[in-house]
């Protein structure tokens, strides 16, 4: 290159000026080239670019050999799978020394746990089944719900239902690692114990209230147990048969109402079992022991009757309650449905109870009667409060109408008084016009009498007697009315005495 450039430079300057200019530009293409193909280079072979959902796992290509067994590289100078991973983001990596694998991000949906193995470290002992720091196997820690950025050829997740306790429910725990439970290892004092403490194998004291946990399955055993209440129906192969004081077989059909205690739930579920072994194990015995001690104290004719059967309920509910607290159970209630007895002796009593609850119905029947009849009573002596209130109250009326009656009465007797008295003065005025009238009529016939009778005195006196003024003035009455007078020829006959008118008659009339 240089002895060509020298020839050009001895040939002529300006052919070597052309010829530079030439080579610049060739130069500056080839940068030009150089820088687009390592872009090009870098972007398309070199990025590695993992999104929001996925991580980048490197696999060195070059450096030491990874010692036999190890397929992780723990050191960043080892060839093979790297530990460590690459969030979202964007990295450029020599794509000679280097390999990549776009991997999905682990995703823990809500309600699920993950449990973590651990593929590389140093094989735990045959008797762990946990892996501690550096060993391989299953991870004591729990991945709860979320996104974690864990190298899948390093770990492997397995997903597990969240444990869910429901409201009334506890969860009973029993550890599935630790020390195990051996008569040499347990303290004095502790051996019969059913419970374990922390650290050891077994079912713990400890209870989970109503909630969501999220548990390692390989290290504890979760088993929900109700506490609510719970009714057990002593009917079909459950019924408590016992024989009675006189021989008889008599069968009990009833309900048991009972309920575990919280704090006692683990001690009993593992001493004794679940729900049906409860019932069968714990209740059921004691109730019918109870049932055939107390069943033989008696013939059977009692337990027809009422009031043995409540006694008989009221003790054992209370024979129950005492026994089955200390297994941890509450007996909240029992009732005696049926007790069947001998139809023999049944007959008997069912007749005997039938004329009992007969009299105790006419008894019913009579105080309903005399409840009536007080109820009519009380009603008769309400009604009878009632009308003498009304008459009370009407005579009360009557008073005060009688009254005001009275005083509009003597209101207007005194009106009728002073108006009496006005009639009386007045009347006694005209009476006194009256007598004066009449004195002055008196008089004035008194006077006329006396004319009259001076003038019948003349007359007496001028006729020569009265019996004569009386024949002429009956004479003067009767003639003029006188016709014919019809008698016989003697004068002494009735037409005599009008003799003497008949020819003065005649001659007047003429």
């Amino acid at each position: 290159m240089k002895g060509i450039l020298k020839v050009v430079f001895d040939d002529s300057s300006g052919e070597m000026k052309l010829r530079g200019s030439v080579v610049a530009a060739m130069s500056f293409l080839l940068l030009i080239v150089a820088c687009c193909a390592a872009t090009i280079f870098i972007w398309f072979f070199c990025r590695i670019e993992p999104e929001a959902d996925q991580i980048a796992v490197l696999i060195r290509k070059t450096g030491e050999d990874l010692p036999s067994g190890q397929i992780i590289a723990t050191n960043p100078n080892q060839k093979g799978i790297q530990l460590e991973v690459l969030p979202e983001g964007r990295y450029f990596y020599n794509p000679y020394t280097w390999s990549w694998s776009l991997e999905r991000i682990t995703d823990i949906p809500a309600g699920k746990l993950g449990i973590v193995t651990r593929l590389f470290g140093e094989a735990l002992p045959a008797s762990e089944i946990i892996a501690t720091e550096g060993k391989k196997g299953i991870e004591a820690e729990v991945l709860r719900p979320g996104k974690y950025r864990l190298n899948p050829y390093a770990y492997h997740v397995q997903l597990f239902d969240a444990t869910n306790i429901r409201p009334g429910h506890v969860g009973v725990v029993t550890s599935l690692t630790g020390r195990d439970v051996l008569t040499s290892n347990i303290p004095e004092g502790e051996s019969n114990s059913f419970l374990v403490k922390d650290g050891m194998k077994g079912v713990v004291q400890k209870v989970f209230d109503p909630g969501t946990y999220y548990i390692h399955p390989y290290m504890f055993n979760v088993v929900e147990v109700n506490l609510q209440s719970q009714r057990f129906e002593m009917s079909g192969e459950d019924v408590i048969s016992f024989l009675t004081l006189d021989g008889f077989t008599v069968t009990v059909e009833g309900t048991i109402e009972y309920a575990l205690q919280r704090d006692k739930a683990a001690l009993l579920t593992h001493r004794v079992g679940d729900m049906a072994d409860i019932i069968k194990k714990a209740i059921l015995p004691r109730a019918r022991g109870f049932s055939r001690i107390e069943g033989s104290k008696h013939p059977s004719i009692d337990f027809i009757v009422g009031e043995t059967r409540q006694k008989f309920q009221n003790d054992l509910e209370s024979h129950l309650r005492e026994k089955s607290i200390e297994w941890g159970v509450d007996i909240n209630s029992v009732l005696i449905r049926k007790i069947i007895v001998p139809d023999q002796i049944a007959s008997i009593s069912r007749n005997r109870e039938m004329a009992v609850q007969e009299v105790k119905k006419y008894e019913q029947q009579i105080e309903q009667a005399k409840s009536q009849a007080e109820l009519v009573k009380q009603e008769m002596l309400a009604q009878q409060s009632k009308e003498k209130v009304g008459a009370d109250t009407q005579r009360i009326r009557a008073v005060i109408n009688a009254q005001q009656e009275q005083e509009v009465r003597l209101i207007a007797a005194r009106k009728e008084l002073e108006v009496a008295k006005l009639k009386k003065d007045a009347a006694a005025f005209q009476a006194e016009s009256i007598l004066l009238r009449a004195n002055g009529e008196k008089d004035a016939i008194t006077k006329r009498n006396e004319a009259e009778a001076s003038v019948v005195q003349n007359q007496v006196k001028a006729l020569g007697g009265g019996h004569n003024l009386a024949m002429y003035t009956f004479y003067q009455k009767v003639a003029p009315n006188i016709n014919t007078i019809l008698s016989n020829d003697t004068d002494d006959g009735l037409g005599g005495i009008f003799k003497s008118f008949v020819k003065q008659s005649q001659g007047a009339q003429k």
